[in-house]
């Protein structure tokens, strides 16, 4: 098991041992869910409200790590190896900055989560597009469409593309701590609109062959 993989492991276990030395002061049914507008609209038990996201941060990093190997092309993840490991620890980051602010919010603390929430999901982003930049064609990870799959050509072209239009989304919504009542749509429109343009550009790389 290389470093990264240990590192992982590590920080995995040290969200179970956040869990357990908070789990005494959480009340008993936790905020779990905030809709666009930043209020409670979910709950969940004092059990799962703590020890849910540790067990998603567990079973993603064994996902990562474990289907690649899976992968027909799996001899193309050796090309962006190294950027891929980094994206892992960045979904690991990610989640485990949500789970510090529903265990705050539910101690008590006054925190507008969609406001803390949006410049997280701008720098993941950011990170997804340069995975793109350098992915590979793979069946795991990246744009994944009939015409990228088929064609490596196509994939190059395509993930380019992904790399500026998701490195643009992750800017929007990191700026978007500066009006967080509008974040939530503009990234949402700008998600559909992106996947809408990527799919239709593979298509079109592929037909002009």
């Amino acid at each position: 098991m290389d470093k990264m993989k240990i590192i992982l492991f590590i920080l995995v276990l040290l969200t179970f041992v956040v869990g357990i030395v908070i789990y005494p002061y959480m009340p008993g049914t936790v905020a779990s869910h905030w809709n666009a507008a930043g209020e409670v609209d979910g709950h969940m038990s004092k059990f799962w409200g703590v020890f849910l996201m540790p067990i998603i941060c567990l079973v993603c990093i064994l996902l990562f790590i474990f289907i690649p190997k899976m992968d027909p092309l799996k001899k193309n993840f050796k090309a962006f190896e190294k950027e891929f490991n980094l994206f892992i620890l960045v979904i690991f980051l990610f989640f485990f900055y949500i789970y510090l602010l529903t265990i705050f919010w539910n101690l008590g603390y006054d925190l507008n989560i969609g406001k803390y929430i949006t410049p997280a999901f701008g720098i993941l982003f950011i990170f997804v597009g340069l995975l793109l930049r350098k992915a590979k064609r793979n069946y795991f990870v990246g744009i994944r469409t009939p015409w990228t799959l088929a064609n490596d050509k196509v994939w190059d072209k395509t993930h380019q593309l992904g790399f500026k239009l998701f490195v643009i989304i992750g800017v929007v919504c990191f700026l978007g701590i500066f009006f967080p009542e509008y974040t939530f749509y503009i990234f949402i429109g700008l998600v559909l609109l992106v996947t809408g343009v990527l799919f239709l550009y593979s298509y079109l790389i592929y037909r002009r062959g």
